[in-house]
This record gives structure tokens, C-alpha cells and sequence, in this order.
């Protein structure tokens, strides 16, 4: 018996699922990264799938864009599917000068524009963080792998189009490192319900330089930051 967006059966998650918000994405890498996918569920084109990596069982699925969007999946999937960890893999735009296209930021934590955490929380303010356990792991197989991560603040957005021009600067002088629009939402759920979460995402464009990836890049241009989620949390 599925649910009113997933149509899977209960088992075929695994503990573990990759949410990509870009359902091509999660194509891309059930077909490229995982072994011996298949597809569990297709609701309104948004694809999941379960295969192994180094021979553990591991899915990946579609959340769709913003908060709103990825609560209804990450919820369903670990209320109605019993999964246990919900890892964003994602693109994010860059804030810190320091950053580059292609770098990866682990988000310790998410503040937002949204509400939906104190609709959670009667009201007050929600501290969005991260997994610790999720976060450390892939922090430390970065070091072991020399690869290089930023750790720390994100801001989830509601609004790609945003109208206020002055919030990079206000986000920039409170050390947030880059805008992406899922992480505070994932992190508020999965405190809910008492699962774990982690956001990783890769400076897709940056916000001053003006920087970005082409679209062809932001679909398929991730995979070795998979491959580095997966070996830190799946295989370890």
C-alpha cells in the first residue's frame, strides 16, 4: 500500500535514501552510480529507486523543488517506509568569497525565511541542524580522500526569485556559506520524527562572481560528491 505521492511497497526503501531534488538526477544516478537499480516508484514522474553501493542497499529519489515539496517525500518515506537517514544531495549558490564552483558544503546547519519549523514548534525558533554522526562521516572520508568541504550555516530559501537585493550582503555578514532551499524543512522532519538527516550540496553558481554551472553540469556534474556521501555513510 503505497502513499498519496509514493505507489512503493513497504521494504523497498532501504534505511538510507539520497534525495536529490532534480528527479533526473536521481535517474542519473540509480543508472550510473548505484548497482543493480530498479525503480520502486513513480508518482507524478517523481522516480525512487534502490540498488546497492559496495554491495549495501541504498535509494535514491526525486523531492522536487523547496521546502513544501521535499517535506512530503522525506516525511512519507520515513514515516510510511521506515527509512532512517534522508541526505540531500544538492547544488547550492555560493555566498562565501572564498568558495569556488564545484566545492562541497556539509550544512551543520540551516536558517530560513520559512515557517514551517515553527509550525513545528508552536511558534518558537527551531535550531535546524544536522545529523551529527551524518555530518562527521563524510567530513572525515573528505580528509582521508583530500577532498575539500566547507562546514557550516546554509540558508534555505522559499523564494528563488527573491525581492529583497540586499539579502547575499545581510547572509554574508553572518558567515552563511551558500543558498540552497531544502535543508532547514529536511532537518525540521527528520527531528520530528526522530530520523537523521544531512544536506550536501555543490557550489553550482556564486552569488557575487556570478559564476555558474551550464544545466547539463548541475544534472550530471555531482557524482563524485556521491560516490563521497556514500563511501562515508553507506559503506563505512
Amino acid at each position: 500500500m503505497g502513499t498519496p505521492h509514493i505507489s512503493a511497497k513497504p521494504g523497498d526503501f532501504a534505511d538510507t535514501v539520497l534525495l536529490p531534488g532534480d528527479p533526473l538526477r536521481a535517474a542519473h544516478i540509480a543508472n550510473t552510480v548505484l548497482d543493480d537499480a530498479v525503480e520502486v516508484t513513480r508518482v507524478r514522474a517523481m522516480g525512487g529507486y534502490t540498488g546497492t553501493w559496495r554491495g549495501q542497499r541504498v535509494s535514491v529519489m526525486g523531492t522536487g523543488m523547496g521546502i513544501p515539496s521535499a517535506s512530503i517525500y522525506g516525511t512519507e518515506l520515513v514515516r510510511e517506509y521506515g527509512v532512517r537517514r534522508l541526505i540531500r544531495i544538492g547544488t547550492c549558490g555560493g555566498i562565501a568569497s572564498d568558495l569556488q564552483l564545484g566545492d562541497i558544503v556539509l550544512a551543520q546547519g540551516a536558517s530560513t525565511d520559512s515557517g514551517v519549523n515553527r509550525s513545528r514548534f508552536k511558534g518558537m525558533d527551531f535550531a535546524a541542524i544536522a545529523s551529527y554522526p551524518l555530518l562527521s562521516a563524510v567530513a572525515e572520508r573528505a580528509r582521508r580522500d583530500g577532498v575539500r568541504v566547507r562546514v557550516g550555516n546554509v540558508f534555505s530559501c522559499d523564494l528563488f526569485y527573491g525581492p529583497d537585493p540586499t539579502l547575499v550582503d545581510t547572509l554574508a555578514a553572518m558567515n552563511i556559506l551558500g543558498i540552497e532551499m531544502e535543508a532547514a524543512g529536511l532537518y525540521g522532519l527528520a527531528a520530528q520524527y526522530g530520523a537523521e538527516a544531512l544536506a550536501v550540496c555543490a557550489v553550482s553558481d556564486h552569488l557575487r562572481t556570478h559564476a555558474q554551472w551550464s544545466p547539463e553540469q548541475r544534472q550530471n556534474g555531482l557524482d563524485a560528491m556521491v560516490r563521497l556521501v556514500l563511501d562515508a555513510v553507506v559503506a563505512a
